[in-house]
């Protein structure tokens, strides 16, 4: 009776913890599609960004490939996969969680002066953090920092230490791009039409209009201020720190229109607009949900 591969004995016992897993190939990367699943041949599969009907036993699709199915994993159509596979990966999103790569000594230094403490487990040149929570993954959101979780795969390298901790909006925020993109010819500058906060999308606010404004002013003077960098995460910043001031109100409060004008102000310093919108979106919504 043939032996079972280490990297598959690891891959099952993950599978029956419920995380999905997947093998890696030499160079620590996922194994390349089977003929009827190249080029999309297949229409790639249902958890995929263009769901698709691929059924496909095979490893394929990278981290898509990532399954709890003990029989998938131990199919004829794995196992050459297998019994060539030098690693395990998995999917963090799957699993529930957020992994962020901090790739060398000094990510890791940010991040403990940063971030929340959470469950930690050591790679070769530095370490992953794990959070409980999914966002979408996002590769190089500062120096030596990948964001790993929707539709992307982690190396299993452990279960880790320390306690798992509920994702920050801190590390949501890394998704976005923080860097001031400069206006050139192909970015928009200003939007044509500026939506502005008035009482009248405000029916059920609890704040003076005066209240309300005054704080977006100076909102808005913070993130024009960032003319050379960060205006986008400062966008995120003022979104998330006006909608709280809502928290308490009945609603409609129309943050809607509070954030137009903060995209506008971004967008006015270089941010392009799908970057500005997103962060001012992850603003809002980190802070308040029903006094829009």
């Amino acid at each position: 009776m043939t032996a079972t591969p280490e990297p598959l004995r690891l891959a099952l016992a993950l599978a029956a913890a419920g995380v999905p897993v997947l093998p890696l190939r030499q160079g620590k990367k996922p194994f390349g599609n089977c003929p009827s699943c190249r080029d999309s041949g297949c229409g790639d599969r249902p958890n995929m960004k263009a769901a698709g009907p691929c059924r496909c036993p095979a490893p394929c699709h990278g981290w898509a490939a990532a399954t709890t199915d003990p029989h998938a994993l131990t199919s004829p159509a794995s196992a050459a996969a297998w019994r060539r596979a030098v690693a395990v990966a998995y999917h963090p999103g799957g699993a529930g969680v957020t992994v962020v790569d901090l790739d060398d000594a000094a990510a890791v230094a940010w991040a403990r002066e940063t971030l929340p403490a959470t469950r930690t487990v050591p790679t070769t040149r530095g370490e992953h953090w794990i959070y409980r929570g999914t966002m979408r993954s996002a590769n190089a959101v500062r120096p030596g920092v990948d964001v790993k979780s929707l539709m992307q795969y982690a190396r299993w390298l452990g279960p880790g230490t320390g306690r798992m901790a509920d994702l920050p909006t801190a590390v949501r925020a890394l998704a976005v791009k923080e860097d001031t993109t400069r206006a050139r010819s192909d970015v928009v500058s200003s939007l044509p039409t500026r939506a502005t906060w008035d009482r009248t999308v405000a029916t059920g606010c609890r704040h003076t209009e005066r209240y309300v404004r005054t704080g977006l002013e100076r909102g808005l003077a913070l993130v024009r201020a960032r003319t050379e960098s960060g205006a986008g995460s400062q966008a995120f910043g003022v979104a998330r720190f006006l909608a709280a001031q809502h928290a308490a109100c009945p609603g409609p409060c129309g943050l809607v229109a509070i954030g137009e004008e903060i995209v506008s102000a971004a967008v006015s310093v270089g941010v392009p607009e799908t970057y500005a919108r997103r962060a001012v979106t992850n603003g809002l919504e980190a802070a308040v949900g029903r006094a829009a």
